[in-house]
């Protein structure tokens, strides 16, 4: 492996000298730099990009910790903020929390650690004083998917609750009124301010929730798919259903479908999230639209305003969730 002081044997220059160049620092001629730059070229010398940043006092890496790789929607929240590390000349270091708050708290630290100093984190198991902790720690720590009050201008998030909401009138007004939901049971505020946003509508409505018609599942295809043999099996009556996200929406529509239910002739179902198989399922899926690439952007942009990469400017962060009407819902039948 070449080394700097091998470019400097080689240009017949100091390691210092190499290092002003890497580094575009002053008090070297044209001459010498070009001489330097050939030879880098030549031996084909990459500079250490820890040597760089400690010499230059800014990182190079933007950091994002998501829950997990496979996720299609996870994997749009990292390509959001790989967009803005490309545009600004940065490498971006991915870890990942895997639903656990400890791992969670091992990646942020690991982050830090790979000197990162602008970090996108997506966190639900961490409580908000650890968070607040690594917060202060890293000035250019921006959480996405997360509210905390003292850090506000430092949250980038959606409005889940006005998602709920915005489903719940959808389908009153398309005149059902016996409506089911499938829930995830994970134990984070998502599928509960989605559920309090959509219960609040129906109550105020005159067509409450009831507790026969909510289950609560792995937010997953297979879940969906459970979720969905769960509320058949209550045997009471339905006309369709709001689902957590997309992958539980579609999982329940097999498993209508199956069972000799039309979608949406007999039961409708709206998704959340609009990932890109909500697109392609048959029917295509009515759901609402969760904008995380732009949300991530945003974010990454705002973590490198506050690490002083960047000047600081008015920042988007709290989102509201949009209807993407497809072929997933109709009228409730006569």
């Amino acid at each position: 492996m070449v080394t700097i002081n091998d470019v400097a044997k080689a240009a017949q220059v100091s390691t210092a000298t190499v290092s002003r160049v890497v580094n575009n620092g002053p008090k070297v001629g044209a001459k010498t730099r070009q001489r330097v730059l050939d030879v880098m070229e030549q031996l084909g010398y990459r500079p250490n990009a820890n040597a760089r940043a400690l010499a230059s006092q800014r990182s190079t890496t933007l950091g994002v910790v998501i829950p997990e790789l496979t996720d299609p929607f996870f994997a749009s929240l990292a390509n959001g903020v790989e967009v803005v590390a490309r545009n600004n000349g940065m490498q971006l270091l991915l870890s990942t929390g895997l639903q656990s708050a400890e791992t969670e708290r091992q990646a942020i630290q690991l982050l830090i650690e790979q000197r990162c100093e602008a970090l996108v984190v997506h966190s639900k198991k961490l409580d908000d004083a650890t968070l607040l902790e690594f917060a202060s720690q890293v000035p250019g720590l921006i959480l996405i998917d997360r509210y905390i009050p003292a850090i506000k201008n430092r949250c980038i998030w959606l409005d889940n609750m006005e998602g709920g909401r915005i489903a719940a009138r959808y389908l009153l007004s398309l005149q059902h009124t016996q409506i089911a939901c499938i829930n995830s049971l994970h134990e984070i505020d998502d599928p509960r301010l989605r559920q309090e946003g959509f219960e609040q509508i129906l109550s105020e409505s005159g067509h409450p929730l009831s507790d026969q018609l909510t289950v609560r599942n792995e937010p997953t295809l297979k879940g969906g798919e459970l979720a969905a043999q769960q509320l058949l099996a209550r045997d009471t009556p339905f006309s369709c259903v709001f689902a957590y996200n997309d992958a539980m929406a579609i999982g329940a529509i097999s498993v209508f479908e199956d069972n000799g239910f039309k979608v949406p002739g007999d039961i409708s179902v709206v998704g959340f999230d609009d990932v890109l198989i909500s697109r392609y399922s048959r029917p295509k899926l009515t759901t609402l639209h969760y904008p995380i690439q732009e949300m991530a952007e945003s974010a990454a942009t705002l973590a490198l305003q506050f690490n002083g990469s960047e000047s600081t400017e008015s920042t988007k962060c709290k989102y509201i969730p949009t209807l993407v009407k497809r072929e997933s819902v109709s009228p409730e039948q006569a």
